[in-house]
């Protein structure tokens, strides 16, 4: 059994997974919401809600925080401004997932990710 067991490795080294988790999360600020697979929407809902409970502040360390988890001026930019200030009053669940279809090629479950209105 893997109870309480931490975190979905997705088949991938530990940089890998770093750079997969980084470039979702600019795909998802960029374009509010993106088709992925199940797993990796399910991992990406944490790591894009802890970011925005550090851009909630506004501040400059949370513009910090947020771009050295990112590496992208622009998605930073439009996280601490725009997205995170429509969440000043909730206390997480910033993102819904809608499980879609099943991916032809593989089988894979798919599902959209995005922001709650």
């Amino acid at each position: 059994m893997r109870h309480k067991h931490g975190y979905r490795k997705l088949g991938r080294t530990s940089s890998h997974r770093a750079a997969l988790l980084k470039n979702l999360t600019i795909a998802l600020v960029n374009n509010g919401k993106i088709e992925t697979t199940l797993p990796k929407a399910k991992e990406l809902r944490g790591y894009v809600e802890r970011l925005i409970t550090r851009a909630r502040l506004g501040d400059f360390n949370a513009h910090r925080a947020v771009f050295a988890s990112l590496q992208d001026k622009n998605a930073t930019n439009k996280l601490v401004t725009e997205i995170a200030p429509k969440f000043k009053e909730r206390n997480g669940g910033y993102t819904r997932i809608i499980k879609t279809r099943i991916r032809r090629g593989d089988a894979a479950e798919m599902a959209f990710i995005e922001f709650v209105a």
